[in-house]
């Protein structure tokens, strides 16, 4: 039976069954407006913001009350995250330094006799509300379902521990952008297992519920992952970095810089890190490991694999160059935060983006291109620092910025985006937010 501990208190966010309008941060703009707006003008609002899955008009809990007709017991909010520093080392050991961001995967639900669960994917762009039983929790095998693997493999988990399973019925919605390195697939995963959680008599730890959300993933995903996601997911804290280290799960925190804001650019290119490449990089990791004879390029020296440059390969060589590199702009990067250095934020954030292009190979021209034109603006314009963020292959940068400078930013790296590329850029300025958590519902 899974380890238990107690419960906090249920966060002081508001679950009434009314509109929202603050969440989305259009309460001032709506109430405060001369003229009454339209539908049309919140929806633009709101996609205006990055909010392109719903409308505020269609929260989740209100979605659920449409379609089950009547109303939820507990809502789960599951942020996603942005990695600071410290890409693809988390498998490998490393330490890395995440926040959870103000965009979620948000679950409405409520129980359901036992074994039957069903869910609508409202705002995930997977399609149909699905239904199936608690006994069979097999792997999905058709494309149209690979979605549903983030969920049957974390019920399946639970299931394993002894959990009985409960019974439900969940409209699953989203702010946050799919396939975008920002994590949607951990903040799935923890959402559902804090799902599980309050219908059932078993609490987790955020430590043992992001081991068990990374077990789901590699057995039914397909991606083998470090833990850095669903920690991030679940361990998030309001203004804080998080300092994880994914040797011994054990972490700590960092405050943001004062007047600095966090801005998020998703290039759209969409990746999926089951079709192989992420796959790939690690296993490159462990055979330069074999042929270097160590257990770990944890506090490695860069001597050791200079020495063995010829046996490595120039492809095994540059995959360790990363992961030692990385593993020390983490350590630097921590000090500076601590300092208040932002120049050097910023130098270690250009440097690790460098790595990722030339030594990992996990970047793209999109990716590339908008830390390009983020270093055009420069820190002369409030500039802190810029990279790629994520497993990569598509997905997002990430800015840090003077919060004052944070929307010229954005419409600098939009306007640059569509001239490149011939497309709109999804941009938005996030900060970072507490972890995964459920609240009950009246």
């Amino acid at each position: 039976m899974p380890r238990r501990i107690s419960r906090p208190d249920p966060r002081d966010v508001s679950t009434s069954k009314a509109i929202r309008f603050r969440e989305f941060g259009i309460k001032k703009w709506l109430f405060d407006s001369y003229k009454t707006p339209s539908f049309f003008s919140i929806a633009f609002h709101c996609r205006d913001r990055g909010f392109l899955s719903f409308c505020p008009l269609m929260s989740v809990l209100r979605t659920f009350e449409e379609t089950f007709d009547t109303g939820a017991t507990v809502k789960i909010v599951a942020p996603g995250r942005i990695n600071l520093i410290g890409e693809h080392i988390d498998y490998l050991d490393g330490e890395v330094m995440p926040v959870a961001i103000d965009r979620s995967i948000e679950i409405a639900a409520s129980p359901a006799p036992a074994g039957e669960c069903e869910i609508f994917p409202d705002g995930l762009g997977v399609g149909s509300p699905v239904r199936f039983s608690t006994d069979d929790l097999s792997r999905r095998t058709a494309p149209e379902e690979s979605w549903l693997n983030y969920i049957v493999g974390v019920l399946h988990e639970y299931q394993s521990a002894g959990v009985q399973l409960p019974g439900f019925r969940a409209v699953i919605s989203s702010t946050l952008p799919i396939g975008a390195g920002l994590s949607s697939s951990a903040a799935l995963e923890t959402g559902i297992a804090l799902l599980v959680e309050s219908f059932s008599e078993v609490e987790q730890d955020v430590v043992d519920r992001a081991l068990i959300c990374q077990r789901a993933e590699h057995e039914y995903a397909g991606v083998p992952c470090g833990i850095m996601d669903q920690l991030a997911v679940g361990a998030g804290r309001e203004g804080q970095v998080l300092r994880l280290d994914c040797r011994n799960l054990s972490f700590s925190y960092y405050p943001v810089p004062d007047g600095v804001s966090i801005l998020a650019a998703d290039t759209g290119v969409k990746h999926a890190l089951g079709d192989g490449e992420y796959k790939a990089r690690r296993e490159d990791c462990e055979e330069a490991l074999r042929i270097l004879g160590e257990d770990s390029f944890r506090g490695m020296d860069l001597g050791v694999i200079e020495r063995n440059r010829d046996a490595l390969g120039d492809r095994l060589y540059r995959r360790s160059l990363h992961a030692i590199g990385e593993m020390k702009r983490v350590a630097d990067f921590a000090e500076a935060l601590s300092a208040g250095d932002e120049e050097q934020l910023g130098a270690l954030m250009k440097a690790g983006h460098e790595s990722l292009r030339d030594n990992y190979e996990v970047s793209c021209p999109e990716l590339d291109a908008l830390v390009e034109a983020a270093y055009e603006f420069g820190p002369d314009r409030g500039l802190v620092g810029s990279r790629m963020t994520g497993g990569g292959f598509g997905g997002s940068t990430v800015s840090l910025v003077k919060t004052d400078s944070a929307s010229n930013l954005k419409t600098f790296l939009e306007k640059r985006y569509r001239e490149k590329f011939g497309r709109a850029l999804n941009c938005f300025i996030t900060s970072a937010v507490d972890g995964a958590h459920a609240v009950p519902v009246d």
